[in-house]
């Protein structure tokens, strides 16, 4: 079973369709809890703390996480879909 379903595409032309930050924020935070959105959140600020070679345990004090979850979060940016090496050339 593909985990791109028809769903998920129509989320992200959803998404693809917001122009402004403002939009953005907005959308996310209709569609998410809080506590969605500070888990996306402090998952994007692992990736970039990954990215500038902090260790693992000083990105889980940090962040409050835990290391596995650090370590879940750095196997799918180096061994992923390529998403979060397409959203840091961008940032």
């Amino acid at each position: 079973m593909t985990w791109r379903t028809k769903k998920l595409k129509l989320l992200s032309s959803a998404l693809l369709s917001l122009k402004t930050e403002k939009d953005m924020l907005n959308f996310l935070r209709d569609v998410h809890t809080l506590e969605e959105l500070e888990e996306i959140a402090n998952r994007w600020a692992i990736v970039q703390l990954l990215e500038k070679g902090i260790p693992y345990r000083e990105i889980a004090k940090k962040t409050g996480v835990s290391t596995t979850t650090v370590t879940r979060i750095a196997h799918w940016l180096h061994h992923g879909e390529g998403g979060y090496e397409k959203a840091l050339e961008v940032k």
